[in-house]
């Protein structure tokens, strides 16, 4: 079985909806995430350089689904995937979205799942030693 990293039960706000009145505020989503990753390097080193910070994580979903509004749940899935590979380190992603409560008590969930396809940015760690070896 694969290396993964779980984060489960985040709680965002984004402003989502097939109703423009919908995304006129911001509502709450959660989001569950799985990436696939080769955990190996990080728990050698025990250097969170090595690893994929989970707050990192958090935080660019956090940024893409404030930083926009959405008409479906399906584009704000696919708008934090395509940013999370942008870090080569993650093989491939899942995320699950929900809009608790939208269906009179029912909770829509979308789940989609994309893969790296190898033209993503060096991870920040990686460039500062790809630096330190042209100085």
């Amino acid at each position: 079985m694969p290396d993964a990293i779980r984060i489960i039960g985040m709680q965002l706000r984004a402003r989502v909806g097939a109703a423009e009145s919908e995304r006129a505020r911001p509502q709450p989503i959660d989001a569950d995430l799985e990436l696939d990753v080769d955990c190996a390097p990080a728990a050698k080193s025990d250097d969170l350089a090595d690893a994929v910070d989970y707050a990192a994580v958090l935080a660019t979903c956090v940024r893409v689904v404030s930083g926009r509004s959405f008409a479906l749940l399906e584009t704000l899935a696919t708008a934090c995937l395509e940013a999370l590979l942008l870090d080569r380190r993650i093989k491939s992603a899942t995320i699950r979205v929900r809009k608790p409560g939208l269906l009179g008590g029912a909770t829509p969930e979308v789940q989609l799942t994309r893969a790296n396809r190898g033209k993503a940015a060096l991870p920040r760690a990686e460039k500062h030693r790809s630096n330190a070896r042209k100085h």
